[in-house]
């Protein structure tokens, strides 16, 4: 599948930053999502995966993006389904 309307390419960080590596925001946002887990029983922390998935979701709005990015993430998830 490809994607006509999310953008899959790395797209982390803030506007005017400028940063060394490409890489490096995305970093940053992992280390901050890790963080967010941290000291969360494992419920708690499916409570806030989850909450989170709603709340950038909402964000988005669009929901010609968040069926794209449903259906890309289920990809490889589920057995047989096509990727």
């Amino acid at each position: 599948m490809t994607p006509k309307h999310l953008n899959i390419q790395p797209n982390f960080g803030l506007p005017g930053e400028r940063y060394r590596h490409p890489y490096m925001p995305g970093d940053a946002f992992y280390d901050r999502l890790v963080s967010a887990h941290r000291g969360l029983d494992d419920a708690q922390s499916e409570a806030m995966q989850a909450r989170l998935v709603l709340l950038l979701a909402n964000h988005i709005g669009d929901l010609r993006v968040l069926d794209e990015a449903i259906a890309l993430a289920r990809q490889g998830v589920v057995p047989g389904e096509a990727a």
